[in-house]
């Protein structure tokens, strides 16, 4: 297996616009990693537990995960991933409006790899992509 195909970003995001923008910004860093898109912390569950018909993602994997989003926010999806056996180790990045520091304590006491304000995404998201980048190689199979 390639190292392009060897990580799955699985982007949680309510905002179809928002979503958008992030995986454009994935292929102008020239990547290649596949992105899933679900649209609320419930449906991502679903996809990572393999319910979901259309959609998966497989290991290895990094979860892009914003956290206002109705039906199921960020901070329990948070909740339910790290209380599955099979999910609590996934590597997680919040991508999110929310620049509240006591969001962002939440978010880190729940085990996230890195905490990003989407109005500074931009000048951000390179240094994402580096780690991204770096997490693919990584993780590569041979």
């Amino acid at each position: 297996m390639s190292s392009e195909a060897a990580l799955t970003i699985l982007l949680v995001d309510d905002d179809d616009v928002a979503a958008e923008s992030v995986v454009r910004s994935l292929q102008r860093a020239n990547l290649g990693l596949p992105v899933v898109w679900a649209e609320d912390g419930a449906v991502a569950l679903d996809i990572l537990r393999g319910r979901d018909p259309m959609r998966r993602a497989p290991r290895p994997r990094v979860v892009l995960l914003d956290l206002n989003m109705p039906r199921m926010d960020g901070f329990e999806f948070l909740r339910e991933l790290r209380s599955d056996a099979l999910l609590r180790e996934d590597v997680v990045f919040v991508l999110t409006t929310s620049d509240i520091d006591t969001d962002r304590a939440r978010a880190y006491h729940e085990n996230v790899a890195g905490y990003m304000v989407k109005a500074s995404v931009g000048p951000q998201f390179s240094r994402l992509a580096g780690l991204l980048a770096s997490y693919r190689h990584a993780v590569a199979l041979p």
